[in-house]
């Protein structure tokens, strides 16, 4: 098993977290509220930004360099959905995560 820098090992985290924020918050919040957070633009952004948010941590984990690529498409997936889930309103959480998400993985794809 190789060894995670801790910079990895935070972006992996953030990922997951990210991950966890955006799915369990359109299956749950999303759902109940109806309206602008089940329209289908925004439904089909949180849960790409779940998988590719899961797929980035999945590389990362792997150890493959190709991880690069996945962090620079999640980063700016990340960014879409904060963006939109602050937009939709009442969805800081997913917000937050996102922004924290988007960031490390930046940096990781750098």
């Amino acid at each position: 098993m190789h060894k995670l820098s801790p910079q990895m090992r935070a972006c992996v985290d953030a990922c997951l977290n990210c991950y966890t924020v955006c799915l369990s918050g359109f299956a749950g919040h999303c759902l109940e509220m109806g309206g602008e957070h089940t329209k289908p633009d925004h439904a089909r952004l949180m849960l790409a930004c779940a998988e590719i948010c899961r797929t980035s941590a999945h590389f990362m984990l792997l150890g493959t360099p190709h991880h690069k690529h996945t962090c620079a498409e999640c980063a700016e997936i990340c960014t879409e959905c904060a963006n939109d889930c602050e937009r939709v309103g009442g969805m800081e959480d997913c917000v937050a995560a996102c922004r924290a998400c988007a960031e490390s993985c930046r940096a990781m794809a750098a």
